[in-house]
């Protein structure tokens, strides 16, 4: 694992934030079919070039960020259940802690390499939504997972909410929308 300073943490410490360990899941993708993704959905060099600049616009924004998407989640009940104990009531730890991992999420998009370790993140954050590791990371109580279709859906939300963001370090609009595209 690389040096503190080099990975741009949110947190001195995040609890559960197992990238780059044993812990986390091993991934079924292959190097080579995360190419093959990555060529499907038209990644290029200039891409990665600009989810850089992004992460060094959004690094001091991320709680805010997160904040936001939270927001969004809270006002929709089938959304904010997942982060509710049986009685309807928010989990602070989960939240807290989740919220940490979210944050340093949107960094080690921006950032990290999309490497082996990259997807083996990807797939413990995954399984951290379904019956397999919901709940387990924060020994917490709430819904067993959350649908799929949530998660692809609420990316949506994440694309359109996330421009402000980018705009608000006065990078000219040309530059905002290859961060946004990226």
């Amino acid at each position: 694992m690389t040096m503190l300073s080099e990975r741009r943490m949110v947190a001195e410490k995040i609890p559960a934030y197992t990238y780059g360990t044993a812990e986390a899941a091993r991934s079924q993708i292959s190097l080579k079919e995360l190419e093959e993704l990555k060529q499907s959905v038209g990644l290029t060099s200039d891409d990665e070039k600009y989810l850089k600049l992004a992460g060094e616009v959004l690094a001091d924004q991320t709680k805010e960020l997160v904040d936001t998407w939270r927001g969004v989640i809270g006002k929709a009940p089938h959304l904010a259940k997942h982060s509710r104990d049986s009685n309807g009531k928010p989990i602070a730890q989960y939240s807290e802690n989740s919220g940490l991992r979210f944050q340093q999420w949107i960094l080690d998009t921006c950032f990290r390499p999309y490497d082996q370790d990259w997807l083996n993140y990807q797939q413990e954050i995954a399984l951290r939504h379904t019956g397999v590791k919901k709940n387990k990371a924060d020994g917490v109580e709430s819904t067993s997972f959350i649908p799929l279709r949530d998660v692809i859906a609420f990316t949506a939300v994440m694309n359109d909410t996330i421009k402000p963001f980018l705009a608000k370090k006065g990078n000219g609009g040309d530059d905002v929308e290859r961060m946004h595209r990226a």
